[in-house]
C-alpha cells in the first residue's frame, strides 16, 4: 500500500523540469547549510575552549556528509521514479540456467568464429529484462558435506537422461543416476584404476612416495582443465590441496555446474582466445586428463598460457592416449599430442620428467636464466613485467620471466605469502609496502569477524527474537555452508579464518580488477581466487554459492560505472536458495543496499557493530521461491 507522502513525493518529482530543478536547488541549499552549520559551531567550540581541545577532522566530517547527501539524492531519485519498493519480476523458465556473456548464437552473428564464439564476450551482451532467476521446478537444497560431495539432486543440474547415457562407460563408472539423485563414486574417477591410484601415480612421477606428500613438493594449488565431473578435484580436496576446475561453457551437462553442485571449486574458463583472469605464476600444477585441447594450434599460444600461469618449478600433467594422432599437420605426418607438447616444451624451458602409461609429466624450469641460454629459434619473451591480465588476448611469447614473484615452488615457506620476506616481495609487486603488522592486524580482524558472522547465520535474526543470536542460541553447524564467495577479498584472511575455525567451506576469493591487485598473495597462500570486474556478470552458473560476502565493495564500486540493481540481481543469480549474504559497509551505503535486498526478495536486517564507527552489517537470506 503506497503512503500519501510517497504519492506526494512522486507527484512532485514527476512535474515539469523547471519545478524539479527548483526542488533540487532548494535541497542543495539545505545540504550546504547542513555542512556549514556543524563545522562552524565545532570550530567555535574548539577555539573558545583553548588550544588543548582536539581540532575536529573537517575533511572526514565533510566526506561523511557528502556521502550521506549522495545517498539521500539517490533515495529521492528512486522515490521519484516510483521504484524503491517495487520487487523485480520473476524470470521465465528459459533463464533457469542462464549464464550471461556466453551467447554462442549472438557471438556467431557478431562475426566470431574458429572457436572464439565459445569464449566469454560480455561486450555483445544485449540488455535483458531485469528479473530474478528462479530455480527449476525439481530443485532441492543441496545435502551438506561430506555427503553432498558424492550425492547431488539431479533436478539441480541441467543434464538429461539421454546425455547421461550417451556419455559412455567413463560416465557410467563416474556416477550413477538413481531416480532423483546422482551418486558419484570417488574410487572410479577416471578411466584408470581409480582416483587414488591415479593421484599416487602422479606423486610417484614427481618422485614422492605418496599423494599425501604433494604439499612437501610445493604443490598446493592445481588448475584442473576440463575436470570432468570433479572426482580428481574431490580427491585433492580430501588431501587438503586447492584444485580449481575450469571448463568451457556448456548449456547442458556442464562439468563446472556438476562440480560446483558437489561443493567443489570450479568456474567457467576457456582460454581458446583469451588469457585466464589470473596473474602470471599462479598455480603449482596444471592438470589435463583428456581435456580435449589441441595444444599445438594457434602458434602454441594455448600451451604458452599454461606456462604463464604455472609457477617456477611447477608441473604440467597431461593424460591422453599415446596412440591418438593429433595436431595441425597433414594426416601422413600427424603425431601424438604428447609428442607435439614435448617438442614445444624444449622451446619454453620445460623438461619431461616422467612418463607412466598414458600420463606425462613436465616440469617448468626454476631458473629464469634458462631463457637466455636457449637457441635463437626459440619462442620470444614477453615484455609485460607484472601486468594484470583480465581476459586479454593470448600472446605468442613467454610471460613472467622478469616478475619479482619468480620463486620456485620448492623454495617457498610452509605458510607462503605471510612471512616478512614474502610480504616485501608482494609489496614491490603492488608498488605499495605491506607491513607485517598490517597483515597481522587484518588477520585478527577477520578471526573476530567470522565468529560474529557465524552466530548471525540463523533465520532467528529476521524474527522478533528477544535476544541477538550468539552464545545463548545454538550456533550453526560447521558444515552449514560448502562455499563462500568473498567479493572483495583483499589478503584472503576471511578464508584463513574459516580454515582456522574448522568450517567445512572453501572460498572463492575475488579481487576487483580496479582494486589493489592482492590476488598473487591469495594464490601464494594456497587459496582459490580470481580477478573480476563487478560491473560484469561472474562466470558461473546460477545457484552455485552458499554465501556471498562483500566488505566495502559497494563503496569501492561507487566510482565505477556499475549499476547497483544489476549487481544485486547478479548476486541473487549465483546464490542458492536459502543462501546467505553478508555486506559490511558505511551506514548510508548499507541503507541503500537494504532497499535493493528488498527488491530481490531477500530477508534483510541491519546490524549495528556498536564500536562507535559508521560501519554496519547487512545480513540477508535468499528465500526458496517454489513454483
Amino acid at each position: 500500500m503506497t503512503s500519501p507522502w510517497y504519492k506526494t513525493v512522486s507527484s512532485v518529482f514527476g512535474l515539469r523540469p523547471r519545478i524539479k530543478g527548483l526542488l533540487f536547488f532548494i535541497l542543495g541549499v539545505v545540504a550546504l547549510l547542513t555542512i556549514l552549520s556543524p563545522l562552524t559551531s565545532t570550530s567555535y567550540e574548539a577555539s573558545s575552549t583553548g588550544s588543548s581541545t582536539r581540532v575536529p577532522n573537517i575533511y572526514s566530517n565533510y566526506r561523511r556528509i557528502k556521502e550521506q547527501a549522495a545517498v539521500d539524492y539517490l533515495d529521492l531519485r528512486s522515490l521519484s521514479l516510483g521504484t524503491s519498493l517495487k520487487e523485480f519480476p520473476l524470470c521465465g523458465k528459459e533463464r533457469e540456467s542462464y549464464v550471461p556473456c556466453y551467447n554462442v548464437t549472438g557471438n556467431l552473428l557478431a562475426g566470431l568464429q574458429e572457436g572464439d564464439e565459445l569464449d566469454r564476450h560480455c561486450e555483445f551482451e544485449r540488455e535483458k529484462e531485469r528479473c530474478v532467476v528462479r530455480p527449476p521446478r525439481d530443485y532441492k537444497i543441496p545435502l551438506r558435506w561430506p555427503l553432498g560431495r558424492d550425492i547431488i539432486w539431479s533436478g539441480n543440474v541441467k543434464i538429461t537422461k539421454d546425455q547421461f547415457l550417451s556419455s559412455g562407460t567413463v560416465t557410467t563408472r563416474l556416477m550413477l543416476l538413481e531416480e532423483n539423485q546422482i551418486t558419484f563414486h570417488s574410487e572410479d574417477g577416471l578411466i584408470f584404476d581409480g582416483v587414488k591410484d591415479y593421484a599416487r601415480q602422479i606423486a610417484e612421477m614427481i618422485g614422492l612416495g605418496s599423494d599425501t606428500e604433494f604439499a612437501q613438493a610445493g604443490v598446493r594449488t592445481v588448475l584442473d582443465i576440463g575436470c570432468g565431473f570433479g572426482s580428481f578435484g574431490a580427491h585433492l580436496v580430501s588431501l587438503k590441496l586447492m584444485p580449481i576446475c575450469i571448463a568451457r561453457y556448456e548449456a547442458t551437462g556442464s562439468q563446472v555446474q556438476l562440480a560446483l553442485e558437489r561443493g567443489l571449486p570450479a568456474m567457467i574458463g576457456n582460454f581458446f582466445s583469451k588469457q585466464l583472469p589470473y596473474p602470471a605464476l599462479s598455480f603449482d600444477m596444471v592438470h589435463c586428463a583428456q581435456c580435449g585441447i589441441t595444444w599445438d594450434i594457434k602458434d602454441a599460444m594455448l600451451l604458452l598460457e599454461v606456462d604463464r600461469v604455472l609457477k617456477p618449478g611447477g608441473y604440467f600433467v597431461l593424460t591422453s592416449p599415446t596412440n591418438k594422432a593429433q595436431g595441425n599437420l597433414p594426416d601422413t605426418k600427424k603425431t601424438s599430442i604428447s609428442t607435439r607438447v614435448n617438442e614445444l616444451s624444449k622451446k619454453i624451458c620445460w623438461s619431461l620428467t616422467a612418463q607412466q602409461d598414458e600420463s606425462f609429466l613436465w616440469q617448468k624450469t626454476a631458473d629464469s636464466n634458462c631463457y637466455s641460454s636457449r637457441s635463437q629459434d626459440s619462442i620470444p619473451l614477453c615484455k609485460d613485467g607484472d601486468s594484470v591480465p583480465y581476459y586479454h588476448p593470448l600472446v605468442p611469447c613467454i610471460s613472467g620471466t622478469t616478475s619479482k614473484r619468480w620463486i620456485p615452488i620448492q623454495n617457498r615457506s610452509a605458510v607462503a605469502g605471510t612471512t616478512s620476506a614474502e610480504l616485501e616481495i608482494h609489496g614491490k609487486y603492488l608498488f605499495h609496502c605491506i607491513k607485517p603488522e598490517e597483515f597481522s592486524e587484518d588477520t585478527q580482524v577477520w578471526r573476530s569477524a567470522l565468529k560474529n558472522y557465524w552466530s548471525l547465520l540463523t533465520p532467528l535474526i529476521f524474527s522478533d527474537h528477544p535476544k541477538r543470536p550468539g552464545d545463548e542460541d545454538p550456533l550453526p553447524p560447521f558444515n552449514m555452508i560448502r562455499n563462500v564467495m568473498d567479493m572483495n577479498a583483499r589478503f584472503g584472511n576471511l578464508n584463513s579464518a574459516l580454515l582456522e575455525q574448522g568450517k567445512s567451506a572453501w572460498v572463492m576469493n575475488v579481487v576487483p580488477v580496479n582494486a589493489r591487485n592482492t590476488l598473487p598473495i591469495i594464490l601464494d597462500r594456497g587459496f582459490a581466487g580470481v580477478l573480476h570486474d563487478w560491473c560484469e556478470p561472474f562466470p558461473t552458473y546460477p545457484r552455485t554459492y552458499d554465501m556471498l560476502h562483500a566488505n566495502e565493495l559497494l563503496t569501492h564500486l561507487s566510482s565505477e560505472r556499475c549499476s547497483l540493481m544489476d549487481l544485486f540481481l547478479e548476486m541473487d543469480r549465483i546464490l542458492r536458495p536459502e543462501g546467505w549474504v553478508v555486506i559490511s559497509d558505511k551506514l548510508g551505503v548499507i541503507e541503500m543496499a537494504r532497499a535493493m535486498a528488498t527488491r530481490v526478495r531477500w530477508e534483510a536486517r541491519v546490524i549495528d557493530l556498536q564500536d562507535g564507527s559508521d560501519q554496519r552489517l547487512l545480513v540477508c537470506q535468499k528465500p526458496f521461491l517454489k513454483k
